[in-house]
């Protein structure tokens, strides 16, 4: 049976200019027009999400930096410091150690003559601390630090010029050993716990002592026994030199307690009527050093 295969009419092509020719070829435009802005058909305008994620983004690098500076370690010499820097950063300290700021009428009775500026130009080695403490006291040195004879009502058995803290014994021993240019007539006291009885050091301080080096719980005992007298001391050198560990006598935890402790109880007052003052010695290691240091 034959099948009937009709073709459809061929549909006239419309002319160039034909109203519905032009329409067609408007929309066509436009569409691609839209779509090589925006392919994905993503709406368009304020878009909250988007937004709220772009500022939390810019914050939190604003945050990274900011806690890269602060994590940033240096190394200063404090006491190549002027005067007023150094004790700012003391007294910063102090409060963070009492956990307590000190009113501005507390802060006023500080004044910066307490704090020792060495020279910038001799390296603070052990080898070198007898020349800066030699340059610290001036035309009395020899007379303070070399005289092996007591005094009697001047100076006292016991009563050191100068008292070196470190953060353990064997800091300590290495500065007393670049000392003993100022030790052959008059032998240093050795405070510390490693190696050395308590009875034995009582026995010590006996005599004439003009220097004295230690750790901060064994200087407190001796003090607390009237054992270590501190009437003439003139000098507290803080060793800010760090032990294998990386810890130093105000960043080792226990020993920092301790320091600050004998501080408080047994030094604070003297530095406050001008009868002693403090030397930073060493190279100390601070965290963002630029908010650590300023004038008090």
């Amino acid at each position: 049976m034959a099948v009937d295969k009709t073709r459809a009419p061929k549909q006239k092509k419309l002319k160039e200019n034909h109203p519905l020719k032009l329409r067609s070829t408007i929309n066509r435009n436009k569409s691609k027009k839209l779509n090589s802005k925006n392919p994905n058909f993503v709406p368009v305008g304020e878009n909250k999400f988007f937004e709220d994620v772009r500022v939390k983004d810019k914050e939190g690098k604003r945050t990274t930096k900011k806690a890269t500076e602060d994590s940033k370690v240096e190394t200063v010499l404090l006491s190549s410091l002027p005067a007023t820097q150094q004790l700012g950063f003391f007294l910063d300290r102090f409060q963070s150690a009492n956990k307590s700021k000190l009113s501005p009428l507390e802060l006023e009775e500080y004044k910066d003559t307490c704090m020792v500026e060495l020279s910038k130009d001799i390296n603070q080695d052990a080898n070198n601390l007898s020349k800066h403490i030699k340059d610290a006291f001036g035309e009395s040195w020899q007379e303070v630090l070399c005289d092996g004879k007591l005094s009697e009502g001047t100076i006292e058995p016991g009563s050191p010029a100068v008292l070196i803290i470190s953060v353990s014994a064997l800091k300590s021993l290495e500065l007393l050993r670049g000392l003993k240019v100022y030790t052959k007539k008059c032998r240093p006291a050795k405070l510390f716990a490693k190696h050395m009885k308590v009875e034995e050091q009582v026995e010590l301080l006996r005599n004439r002592v003009n220097i004295a080096s230690g750790t901060p719980s064994r200087i407190k005992k001796l003090v607390d026994m009237d054992a270590l007298i501190l009437s003439r001391l003139a000098m507290i050198v803080l060793d800010m030199r760090s032990d294998a560990k990386g810890y130093s006598l105000l960043t080792l935890p226990q020993v920092s307690a301790e320091f600050w402790d004998l501080y408080r109880v047994h030094f604070n007052e003297r530095i406050l009527q001008g009868r002693t003052r403090i030397c930073f010695y060493g190279s100390a290691e601070l965290r963002n050093p630029k908010k650590a240091i300023s004038d008090y």
